[in-house]
């Protein structure tokens, strides 16, 4: 998908604006704290309309999960083709989309519900993939991918300290950027492909932009 359709048709209707309220409300209150009419309210639509379009609560939040996974795998395959990080138009939609998603991950993890072990063990999956095996490796790659997956989803979880230490919103570009820069300094380059590596330093763009 090029970066240009990053959202479907259906994102050109209120459904979308309803899913998106709904993913800032259950990144705020979780899913048992937000309601059906908060989400409404949220998103400038009526409650009928939101149980026109998904039903209950329980089935806009199944549409808010395959929408974070839609999102990851995307991500996961820009990174594979490599050339889709370079172009401004992605990134530009990245920084738009990603702090809905982050904070919807960050709650869902804490909350601890069958969902999020479902996009945790998705998030595994697409790692493993991507994970070289180093010649003195100890390791199995499935479980350098479990351990490397709860290192970035860390950085979710623990947001509000690290926004603490950066002095910003980690899910504001800013941040977000330097957060990236340091992941890829510790990054052991025997795990990842040179190339892979190279290709997200040139997307954060050149030392000290922002």
């Amino acid at each position: 998908m090029a970066a240009g359709d990053e959202h479907p048709p259906e994102d050109l209707t209120g459904r979308a604006r309803i899913r998106d309220a709904a993913l800032e409300e259950f990144g705020a209150k979780g899913v048992r704290g937000a309601t059906v009419r908060g989400i409404a309210a949220r998103a400038g639509v009526s409650p009928a309309l939101v149980q026109h379009h998904f039903g209950t609560k329980d089935g806009l939040r199944r549409a808010c999960d395959q929408h974070v996974l839609g999102f990851i795998r995307r991500e996961a395959d820009a990174a594979r083709m490599g050339d889709a990080l370079t172009e401004p138009a992605y990134l530009t939609e990245v920084f738009r989309t990603a702090p809905r998603v982050q904070r919807y991950l960050a709650r869902a993890l804490v909350d601890g519900s069958p969902e999020a072990a479902t996009l945790f063990d998705d998030l595994v999956t697409l790692t493993e993939p991507n994970l070289a095996d180093p010649p003195d490796a100890t390791g199995t790659p499935h479980d350098r991918a479990l351990v490397l997956t709860a290192m970035r989803l860390g950085v979710i979880v623990m947001h509000e300290h690290l926004s603490r230490g950066l002095g910003a919103d980690v899910f504001g570009r800013a941040a977000a950027i330097r957060v990236g820069r340091a992941s890829l300094d510790l990054m052991n380059p025997a795990l990842l492909p040179a190339e892979l590596i190279e290709q997200a330093r040139a997307a954060f763009g050149p030392e000290g932009s922002a």
